[in-house]
């Protein structure tokens, strides 16, 4: 079966709803046979749980992988009101998403893609994550300073670029329909020059599909993170996947990430990890890691649960 088949399923599916802290209804896929590795994936910003078809599509034949639309996208509720949007929110959803799914005791390798990989950050201090989280992988994502080095105009950093790139981020203009133009500005923004023309496709008809208030309110979010504290908390094994032409978390960002987490880092690697752990930058992939590039990140995910989660310890 091919990794980047997003409609191919022949693995056993299951659907549930977690229920957050604030009691947000949080929407839960769980494929693959139980008593296999578990994996948890969490998407980004404007994603939903189709963001990670391709590593369903691979994983799901011999791991249990654990999927969830974050809060506001995809089949899971927007909180009520303006306090349902922050990164403790975040952790919550995770907490409940883990007690859901997960045995006591039971461990997983973890993965988030940009806000989901804050997600994890954000959990870091929580018992249930200290629980269950065997190893982590951090996709495209950063820890703080978004706003100012990300990488949206072409200008020398500083007041007006930060302005810019503000404005840009929490425009209120309606994304519209999917459009030769919008994936060239989407293509721009969040991929890297050489993305295949149907993954641009597919992560447009993702990206659009999120509803323009949970859109902007999460970009105000994103606008004032500071996780510096939370990541070294992070005390488990972790890897750090980022693309060399991301504009939206920039490989600065994802160099200062690995250098502040806790748990040694091991060797850094160029389009491909030399160990299950550290720093890897995949020349030319932009923002969407996981879709531009299923094969390196759904590798990154197999060491981790190779190296850290064995079946015999899954199950037991």
């Amino acid at each position: 079966m091919s990794p980047t088949s997003p409609t191919s399923r022949p693995h056993k599916e299951r659907e549930l709803t977690a229920v957050s802290a604030d009691g947000t209804h949080v929407h839960v896929e769980v494929h693959g046979e139980e008593g296999r590795p578990a994996v948890v994936l969490a998407h980004g910003w404007t994603c939903s749980i189709r963001f990670w078809a391709a590593q369903l599509a691979d994983l799901a034949a011999d791991h249990r992988v654990i999927v969830y639309d974050q809060r506001g996208h995809g089949r899971s509720a927007a909180p009520a009101g303006r306090s349902g949007y922050s990164t403790d929110a975040l952790a919550d959803d995770l907490e409940a998403v883990l007690a859901a799914t997960l045995e006591p005791g039971e461990r997983a390798v973890l993965a988030g893609h940009s806000m989901g990989g804050m997600t994890l950050m954000a959990a870091a201090r929580r018992p249930a994550f200290r629980e269950h989280a065997a190893a982590v992988l951090l996709c495209s994502t950063g820890s703080s300073r978004l706003v100012p080095e990300a990488l949206l105009v072409p200008m020398r950093p500083g007041r007006t670029r930060t302005w810019l790139n503000r404005r840009i981020l929490g425009s209120r203009v309606p994304l519209g329909p999917v459009t030769p133009l919008s994936k060239r500005i989407l293509r721009y923004g969040t991929m890297g020059p050489g993305a295949a023309p149907d993954r641009v496709a597919q992560a447009a008809r993702i990206v659009h599909a999120c509803p323009r208030p949970v859109r902007v309110a999460w970009a105000h979010v994103l606008g004032t993170l500071d996780l510096d504290a939370e990541v070294r908390e992070l005390r488990v094994p972790t890897a750090v996947i980022v693309g060399s032409a991301d504009r939206l978390t920039p490989p600065v960002r994802a160099r200062v990430l690995a250098a502040a987490l806790p748990e040694p880092a091991g060797p850094t690697g160029s389009n491909g990890p030399t160990g299950p752990t550290g720093l890897t930058e995949l020349t030319g992939v932009g923002h969407m890691t996981p879709m531009e590039a299923p094969e390196a990140v759904t590798g990154a995910i197999r060491s981790l649960v190779g190296t850290y989660l064995s079946e015999k310890e899954d199950v037991a």
